[in-house]
């Protein structure tokens, strides 16, 4: 037995092995290309107009000398999906708790589950919709609160389903630690489970963060666009979105340059909030 065991493997499973290995590599590299390619053409395009001003000033009239940027489309978009994200993160986490810890296969945790995946699957022009005729309609005016809103159902199942995921894969054997030590089911689900699966809760907001970040219908629906900084919640907001979609489409040379430069400031937002938050949960687990 101890021969069969320490015996190593014939060429021909070695070589079958190897050949399996280098085909997982090269499809997955070939499934990363287009990825690449998006990626090195936004670098090649957008980089080389990036300055200061850029990022601190106004959009400027097409064929007016001066300032040309789009900060308050950064400001906007910082906005909305941070209003997104005081809406959509408490729920959807609670949510996700209520499904995974107390209600499981009740039949209001199965409709809220089937719920939320329909959510999932709407188109977000949908969603748009919904928001305009929720708030725009009602308050009739287009505002970053409207936007957030908007944004805020879009981020929603995406949260409830990777928390969900994230809780399932806490072992029962800590749940029953927590239990046999005398906590009751709220502190074992909110001071021993939550905090295990913190860093799959978190990948699960970043994912819902960089979905709401990149959306355009929503907010033409909802936000609009202003050329200005924004002032209050109730008003027309700038977003970097929108910036893209409307600037990719105009005549004027300056103007489609700038579109490709603020692909790249969406892209960098998103990778740093990603680093930001691995960062505090790599603290918060070695802190243990």
């Amino acid at each position: 037995m101890d021969r069969e065991l320490t015996k190593p493997l014939p060429p021909s499973r070695t070589l079958f092995t190897y050949g399996m290995t280098t085909i997982v590599f090269l499809l997955s590299g070939l499934a990363l290309l287009p990825l690449l390619s998006i990626l090195f053409e936004i670098l090649r395009k957008g980089l080389p107009n990036l300055k200061w001003e850029t990022l601190t000033a106004l959009p400027a009239p097409v064929g007016v000398e001066g300032p040309n940027g789009f900060g308050n489309a950064i400001v906007g978009t910082l906005v909305m999906v941070g209003i997104a994200a005081l809406m959509s993160v408490p729920i959807g986490v609670l949510t996700a708790v209520y499904l995974c810890e107390f209600g499981k296969q009740t039949p209001i945790a199965r409709t809220i589950r089937f719920v939320v995946s329909i959510l999932s699957a709407v188109p977000s022009i949908v969603v748009g919709v919904f928001a305009y005729g929720v708030i725009v309609v009602t308050t009739k005016a287009f505002s970053a609160f409207a936007g957030g809103f908007a944004l805020a159902i879009i981020m929603l199942p995406v949260i409830v389903l990777a928390t969900e995921e994230a809780l399932k894969l806490v072992p029962v054997p800590q749940r029953l630690a927590s239990a046999a030590l005398g906590a009751n089911s709220m502190q074992t689900t909110f001071r021993i489970v939550l905090s295990a699966a913190l860093p799959g809760i978190t990948t699960g907001i970043l994912l819902a963060i960089a979905r709401a970040a990149g959306e355009t219908a929503p907010l033409l629906l909802t936000a609009l666009f202003s050329q200005n900084w924004i002032e209050e919640l109730g008003k027309p907001t700038a977003s970097l979105s929108v910036l893209i979609y409307n600037y990719s489409n105009s005549a004027s040379e300056e103007q489609y340059q700038l579109a490709w430069t603020a692909s790249v400031i969406l892209l960098g937002m998103v990778l740093v909030t990603s680093i930001l938050s691995r960062l505090f949960t790599y603290k918060r687990l070695s802190s243990r």
